[in-house]
């Protein structure tokens, strides 16, 4: 929906008109998954504030009051559940964002996140799904083994799920990270690998020094040496470097929905199916609980802590701020039984 179109449908108060160009410049700032979330947190408000009679902007604090408070009782159709508290706190995001972008006074919000601070509490107290964050599994060494362990590293598909599994580790990449790179950007020297990355969450290029590992069977440089030949002998010299392989070792295989094409026509994976080659990793290994491409950041993190690297390493390696709060809580978490403070009393 663009800001015309939200316009015709809000009655909105004459406002400043964007650019096309402005409009791409304030998309250009979010990532895809954030921008289709803003997009539908936003249609469904509007659509509610329409189905109620209610103007929706600009939007007054008791009408986010009574909107947040019918989401916490209104079950979603695909889980049958209301939507999490970190949903809501989304979509608070996209409507007040939504003013900025109109040109139209920021919403007092406060009231909102107090019923979301009640419904969290609730749903924790109910022990009830959304009441505890959901994390990633972190895959620590141990599993990586054992997951690597369930590949038939002869395939071309067994090669690239090594070297995501591996790469992905070893520089702490984000899966939309990991997807972006191509055949020749990791550049090969006497240590190992040089890998620029383009870090989404800060805006910038990275370089994360990729060293051999001592075991050949868990060591990243091989991995990526390994699927980069294999590449190029499938004649893949150029263009992504993690791409969609069938159970016949064909390389971008066409996909259609309905008869007609979709996916990349280059057959770059896409971070979503990068977490699921991790996820269906973790199921071969026998592993519970959820695994997805941040169990590779998360494992990273962990294990660095619990070897002593000093943290500003540790996050420049794997393309956090100095000064993260993300990357000081796996510092902070430390292991539960050897750092254990009843020990010993």
């Amino acid at each position: 929906m663009t800001d015309i179109e939200l316009r015709e449908q809000t009655s909105a108060p004459a406002v400043r008109q964007l650019s096309d160009e402005a409009r791409a410049a304030l998309a250009a700032g979010r990532a895809d998954s954030t921008r289709k979330a803003y997009r539908e947190d936003r249609e469904a408000f509007v659509a509610w504030c329409a189905d109620r009679g209610e103007q929706p902007l600009p939007a007054t604090q008791d009408l986010l009051i009574e909107y947040v408070t019918h989401l916490t009782l209104t079950p979603r159709p695909r889980t049958g559940r209301p939507s999490a508290p970190s949903s809501l706190e989304r979509m608070l995001s996209a409507i007040t964002t939504m003013h900025a972008e109109l040109d139209l006074p920021k919403p007092e919000t406060k009231g909102a996140r107090t019923v979301i601070a009640g419904y969290k509490h609730q749903l924790a107290v109910d022990k009830k799904p959304g009441g505890k964050q959901r994390q990633a599994k972190a895959a620590l060494p141990p599993a990586l083994r054992q997951m690597l362990a369930t590949l038939d590293r002869d395939t071309l598909i067994g090669k690239r799920d090594a070297a995501m599994l591996l790469l992905g580790y070893a520089a702490a990449t984000r899966s939309s990270e990991l997807v972006s790179l191509d055949v020749g950007e990791p550049v090969e020297c006497d240590a190992g690998y040089l890998v620029s990355l383009y870090r989404t969450k800060m805006k910038k290029f990275t370089e994360s020094a990729v060293p051999y590992g001592k075991n050949p069977a868990t060591c990243p440089v091989r991995a990526l040496r390994a699927l980069i030949a294999a590449m190029k002998e499938a004649g893949r010299v150029d263009g992504p470097l993690f791409v969609r392989i069938d159970r016949h070792g064909r390389i971008a295989p066409p996909m259609t929905r309905k008869g007609k094409p979709i996916g990349d026509p280059s057959g770059r994976l896409t971070p979503d199916a990068a977490s699921d080659v991790i996820e269906r990793l973790a199921a071969a290994a026998g592993f519970e609980g959820r695994w997805r491409g941040h169990s590779l950041r998360r494992g990273f993190a962990t294990a660095a802590q619990h070897a002593g690297a000093p943290m500003i390493r540790v996050a420049r390696q794997g393309g956090w701020a100095d000064n993260s709060t993300s990357l000081a809580r796996y510092f902070d978490e430390g292991d539960p039984w050897e750092d254990n403070p009843v020990t010993g009393l």
